[in-house]
């Protein structure tokens, strides 16, 4: 390890482990919306469970496939997590019940509700939105004209948009900033509420010992407003096309490979702006969260490039000046409290490059019943400056993969764990490791199986759905795991 990499770089701060469950999970986030209630019984839960740690997916506007990580900003937050509750608690909703209507498009006129009163207000109140509408406005105007005019063309990707419309000629976009200032404002005023709750959720966090520990996607959903204002650093034709699209060859999560269509970056012109639109993003980041990984870092050092129109296969890797974004990172942060999310074809220059920067990397123990000893995510080859996972959001539930197991797998999984109870061997076994985090999907603190899976990698239907159900978690489970946790010196309060 190089001596930037002892140093920790602000993210592993101390032994502890935390929970990995996104808000949309949250009981309650289907009802009235994660950020209040919904998120303060699972912060109480932490507490008591003794978790220093609570990881999310990333918070971004989604679109139809409810996917956090086709993000369609840079900077917004999902106005779907923003909670109702206080928004009546601060004067902007009277209660409405429910009924039968559909969550999404009932809790979005909820919240259309509160920003038009918000809007038409004045005093105290609107002058801390105008304020703070003032200082966000460098991201905060084109994205609220994004999302209206996309609202006004049918949810129509931008180029399907008027012409004039889709390539920024400056009278089009004048004249409809006319046509959209009440509509822009309420936009604004969604994502204040949205910001002003998620800092208010991060205070009580912090109130009960809990860091946020965040994620941020590699690449940029092709129907987004940074691809729409910043075009120049896109790989884009002159109709606003990917020219090629990101995704993986073979890896852990798919034999074929994986085709994302993400629009690809053109690097010459990030490096020429001494990379300032990843700086501002990093910045967003950071002040939401107390530390944040960076997804797929590996297309940092190098990057799959398929094709437009091609199968996965198709694709090659290109170079990508990571080096040169991570100096330009830590001149401006200092320290970085980034976790690099390292899994798939990692190379001995994604690791220096991890390394040099001072990056803790990931490892999935399920990754690592291969039948060789040698294998990096198995418990003995880890070292602290580690997050170290049972699974990922990626990942079958630790339940489901025990239960898909042939025979000689299953066996050799109970050999390396002394026991043949193999999800609590599997849970105490992380806990016992020497990375300074360690990390555990709330499905598998429970034991449920593959139906509570979140996400699986190459597919688009059935993702993002999980929620969970405080009627199958155990009373006594927080108890047991905080004492199991303490015994391994990972609960410091």
């Amino acid at each position: 390890m190089t001596e930037l990499l002892r140093e920790s770089r602000g993210a592993l701060t101390r032994r502890e482990f935390g929970v990995l469950m996104h808000l949309t999970s949250l009981p309650d986030a289907g009802s009235r919306g994660a950020l209040g209630r919904a998120a303060d019984h699972f912060l109480d839960w932490l507490q008591v469970a003794g978790a220093g740690v609570w990881q999310v997916l990333p918070l971004g506007p989604v679109g139809d496939d409810g996917s956090p990580y086709f993000a369609r900003s840079s900077h917004a937050g999902n106005p779907r997590l923003i909670d109702l509750d206080s928004l009546c608690d601060d004067g902007w909703l009277v209660p409405v019940a429910r009924g039968d209507r559909a969550f999404a498009p009932w809790h979005a006129g909820e919240v259309r509700r509160a920003a038009s009163a918000l809007v038409a207000a004045s005093g105290e109140a609107r002058a801390a939105f105008d304020e703070w509408v003032e200082r966000e406005k460098f991201w905060l105007d084109d994205y609220a004209l994004f999302n209206v005019l996309s609202l006004r063309h049918g949810g129509a990707p931008w180029w399907d948009w008027d012409v004039a419309l889709r390539d920024r000629e400056a009278k089009a976009l004048r004249d409809a900033r006319k046509r959209t200032a009440h509509d822009r404002l309420l936009v604004c005023a969604e994502q204040y509420f949205f910001h002003r709750q998620w800092h208010a959720l991060r205070r009580r966090a912090a109130a009960r010992g809990v860091r946020l520990f965040g994620d941020m996607p590699i690449y940029m959903a092709p129907d987004a407003v940074d691809v729409w204002v910043h075009r120049e650093l896109f790989e884009l034709d002159e109709r606003g096309q990917p020219t090629a699209v990101a995704g993986v060859p073979p890896d852990y999560f798919s034999a074929d490979g994986q085709l994302w269509g993400n629009p690809l970056y053109r690097w010459d012109a990030h490096s020429s702006s001494g990379f300032s639109w990843w700086l501002e993003r990093l910045s967003a980041e950071l002040a939401l969260c107390d530390f944040v990984r960076i997804d797929h870092f590996r297309a940092l050092e190098a990057f799959w490039a398929v094709p437009a129109g091609s199968r996965a296969s198709a694709g090659q890797w290109r170079p990508a000046p990571g080096d040169a974004l991570l100096h330009a990172a830590r001149a401006r942060f200092g320290k970085l409290p980034v976790i690099a999310e390292d899994l798939g074809v990692i190379t001995a220059e994604v690791e220096k490059l991890r390394d040099d920067h001072g990056l803790a990397g990931m490892r999935v123990m399920q990754f690592g019943f291969d039948g060789n000893p040698n294998n990096p995510h198995l418990p003995h080859n880890w070292h602290a400056e580690l997050v170290a996972y049972s699974g990922t959001h990626d990942n079958d539930t630790l339940a489901g993969w025990l239960a898909s197991l042939d025979g000689a797998t299953r066996a050799h999984v109970a050999d390396y764990l002394g026991t043949g109870d193999l999800a609590t061997g599997f849970v105490r076994t992380l806990l016992a490791s020497v990375p300074k985090l360690v990390v555990l999907p709330m499905q598998d603190l429970i034991g449920l199986g593959t139906d509570a899976r979140m996400n699986t990698p190459g597919t688009v239907v059935g993702n993002w759905t999980w929620a969970l159900e405080w009627a199958l978690v155990s009373a006594d489970l927080a108890t047991r795991t905080r004492a199991t946790a303490a015994r391994y010196g990972r609960v410091s309060r």
